[in-house]
């Protein structure tokens, strides 16, 4: 009696995690692409003479060209695999960003900055199955969480250095650090290995080929979760530093590392949560429990600002590190119950309904900060997870 190799289980563990580390690589330099702008708003209010909601615009900017592109990237990984996929995607992302540093208009750095949004998001449709792809389900919700970890710690690298080039030399050369970020990813997604998946015909026998969104509302439910939950996860993100700056009256300086360690700690707080969801055997579950999390620590923010108690830098600190702790079950769930052959448009799908919100948070957010102040806008952003826990559907089987 002969036995059959799961193919993953031929290449080495070290193989697989290589391919997960050029995955963290490629995610990571588009966001750093993609939140940098969001560090510029300073200089943009103080010496530009933007107002936070203009200001808001220009960060949204990449986010809304993830927005077009993202279920292009992901229809395009389905058909020709993630190695071209990540190597066209940050080749034509560096290109966009070098050409935002050198523009001589708002109008045609926020249109760059569009462009290349649209370009980096290549890197969240296809880094996303290099990790499915290549870890079974067992370890796949800690090396998604890992993955996931890309988004903060791109945050990071934006937030260390971003707003110190920006208020010493200026926009133009805050921009060449993406740049550069990106040429290096492109260099390195030159070694990916594409994972392996049924043929074709092997996957319209057993149903792989099937529209996984037909007769059945779970995907939908899941991104509808994780659209309500990335409210308060970009609130955080975009407006942490003018409310230390301006609130808190810290300096660019400070307030750019104790970010920096803030999405740090965020990107353990994923990793955490995949590693939970593996050993539970469940995605949905601990996705619940993260939604609750963020609603209390949301909401004991805005009161604790409303107070002027110096114990809202510590809540802001962890309602960052919570409200980007959903991501990683969301998409492992997501490409699981897909499947490799739906699983690059489901994941744009995914990215794709969250950047919705996420590009509407900066300009709308900021026009409400600027209308009622910081208390009441963290109050309101502390609603959207609430409303996100009984929508969480139960479990799925993985879809093989």
């Amino acid at each position: 009696m002969s036995t059959t190799t799961h193919p993953r289980s031929r290449t080495g563990s070290v193989h697989r995690w290589s391919m997960l580390g050029l995955g963290v690589l490629a995610q990571s330099a588009g966001a750093v692409f993609a939140n940098a702008p969001a560090f510029l708003i300073p200089t943009l209010h103080d010496e530009y003479g933007m107002n936070l909601s203009q200001a808001g615009l220009i960060a949204a900017a990449p986010t809304l060209g993830f927005l077009v592109s993202l279920m292009a990237w992901g229809a395009i990984v389905d058909r020709i695999g993630e190695r071209r996929v990540l190597v066209i995607g940050l080749t034509l992302t560096a290109l966009a960003s070098a050409g935002a540093a050198l523009s001589s208009s708002f109008a045609l750095l926020g249109g760059l900055l569009v462009l290349g949004g649209m370009a980096a998001s290549s890197a969240n449709a296809a880094s996303g199955r290099v990790v499915v792809g290549w870890f079974p389900p067992e370890r796949r919700g800690l090396a998604m969480g890992i993955r996931q970890m890309s988004l903060p710690l791109g945050v990071a690298v934006a937030a260390l250095t971003v707003p110190r080039i920006a208020e010493s030399h200026g926009l133009g050369w805050a921009l060449v650090l993406p740049t550069i970020v990106a040429v290096v990813a492109v260099a390195a997604c030159l070694f990916v290995v594409d994972p392996p998946r049924p043929s074709r015909a092997r996957a319209q026998e057993s149903g792989l080929l099937d529209n996984p969104y037909r007769n059945q509302g779970v995907l939908w439910r899941i991104h509808s979760v994780s659209v309500l939950l990335v409210v308060p996860q970009y609130l955080v993100w975009t407006f942490t530093l003018v409310w230390l700056m301006a609130d808190r009256h810290w300096s660019a300086a400070s307030a750019g590392v104790l970010i920096t360690v803030t999405q740090l700690l965020g990107a353990a707080g994923r990793i955490a949560a995949g590693f939970w969801s593996d050993r539970v055997g469940s995605r949905m579950g601990p996705l619940r429990t993260v939604a609750i999390a963020a609603a209390v620590s949301m909401g004991a923010l805005a009161l604790t600002d409303w107070l002027n108690s110096p114990v809202s830098v510590a809540l802001m600190m962890l309602a960052s590190v919570i409200t980007v702790a959903d991501n990683g079950l969301a998409f492992t769930a997501v490409a699981e119950i897909a499947g490799p052959y739906w699983s690059g448009r489901a994941l744009g799908a995914q990215n794709t309904s969250q950047y919705v919100a996420a590009s509407l948070v900066p300009p709308i957010f900021g026009a409400l900060i600027g209308v009622a102040g910081f208390p009441l806008t963290f109050a309101a952003a502390a609603l959207f997870p609430l409303v996100a826990v009984p929508l969480v559907p139960a479990d799925q089987p993985e879809r093989k």
